[in-house]
């Protein structure tokens, strides 16, 4: 593909991630948009606004024949839109989670690999530097780790709405899972061998069979074990909310948040604040041979700064052809251990992976 020619995309879903992305194309001169595809009119920021939104994602593919398709639809859809585009010719931009079963996932990977298309899956902390600094402190103490991880949303109004769509198809330590799942996984190399979940269904607002807050823990294979906690509803505490912890026989390295900071603010769930450093090494007294150190994140990016970030590397992984192969596998084994988590909660027992 030339360098400078820009790559047609069509963008699917225009909810709050969807547009962030949409936004990120309108501004990124290597991108030209050719399509946006909702099942509704929506309200477009003003660099959006020249652009009718269409109905038929198929039609879109068709007549516009697009070089790229951005899905950011409800995740039951992921799927089956990822591998109509990549038959239709299309790299394609999937956000997370990359489908609602295991088989669905491998199957748009399959899909990427024998067409040779570009498939990346919106992980999008694997963008954003703090995190990466976060994973690189964390490999450097060595293993085994404990991770604890949650990120649960105090959610009323249209951020209550929005998650009641979501969880007619996806729990939410499924929907927000595979991110910490991801960053697990990607600190220790050690396989997850066994996963076990619970939940509990908190409103009557919500399916009968579905539930609103769970927890899993993972058990890896080099001794490693970590829990992931996720709520999403008006009912949900704004105590410790976000935690973000890994700790190994040689210290801990932990997100500290902010004072003040709240659940239902997009940017809180992807900014850090600050990065606290513990050692355990101790003195001949047996006190800490060193004080904490505290890296302060300040001027790291929002969240639009994020999406533009993963959409730049959309961008080089196809002029540059990148090899997406660990980057595919690996959002498929983290959504196969939330989904044996969502499994697990369901049953009552842990499941072996």
């Amino acid at each position: 593909m030339s360098e400078t020619r820009p790559v047609r995309v069509v963008v699917a879903g225009l909810g709050n991630m969807g547009r962030s992305h949409a936004l990120a194309y309108a501004t990124n001169p290597g991108f030209e948009i050719a399509a946006l595809v909702n099942r509704s009119d929506v309200e477009l920021p003003a660099p959006l606004a020249g652009h009718a939104i269409r109905r038929s994602f198929t039609e879109a593919l068709a007549d516009e024949k697009p070089e790229l398709a951005c899905i950011a639809t409800y995740s039951d859809s992921h799927a089956d839109y990822a591998v109509e585009a990549i038959e239709a010719g299309c790299h394609v931009f999937v956000e997370k989670p990359l489908a609602t079963t295991v088989a669905d996932a491998q199957r748009v990977v399959d899909a990427a690999k024998a067409n040779g298309r570009k498939l990346v899956i919106g992980y999008i902390l694997r963008h954003h530097p703090s995190w990466m600094r976060l994973i690189a402190e964390a490999r450097g103490l060595g293993g085994p780790y404990v991770f604890r991880m949650n990120l649960n949303q105090q959610s009323s109004g249209a951020t209550w709405e929005t998650h009641k769509q979501l969880m007619k198809t996806t729990s939410p330590i499924v929907d927000c899972g595979v991110h910490y799942l991801d960053v697990m996984c990607q600190i220790t190399d050690a396989k997850p061998i066994e996963v076990r979940g619970m939940g509990v269904r908190l409103s009557d607002e919500i399916d009968a069979g579905m539930y609103n807050y769970g927890h899993l823990q993972v058990l890896f294979e080099d001794g490693s074990v970590g829990w992931y906690e996720a709520g999403w509803g008006p009912m949900i505490s704004e105590t410790a909310f976000f935690v973000k912890d890994v700790i190994s026989p040689n210290g801990c390295v932990s997100i500290v948040m902010a004072e003040g900071a709240r659940s239902d603010d997009i940017d809180t769930h992807t900014k850090t604040s600050t990065i606290r450093l513990h050692s355990a090494a101790t003195a001949e007294d047996g006190r800490f041979a060193k004080q904490d150190q505290l890296l302060s994140m300040q001027g790291e990016p929002g969240h639009q700064d994020l999406c533009d970030l993963e959409q730049a590397f959309v961008l080089k992984a196809i002029r540059e052809e990148i090899d997406l192969t660990r980057h595919m596998d690996d959002a498929v084994k983290s959504l196969a251990v939330c989904l044996a988590a969502d499994e697990s909660v369901r049953t009552g027992k842990p499941v072996r992976l």
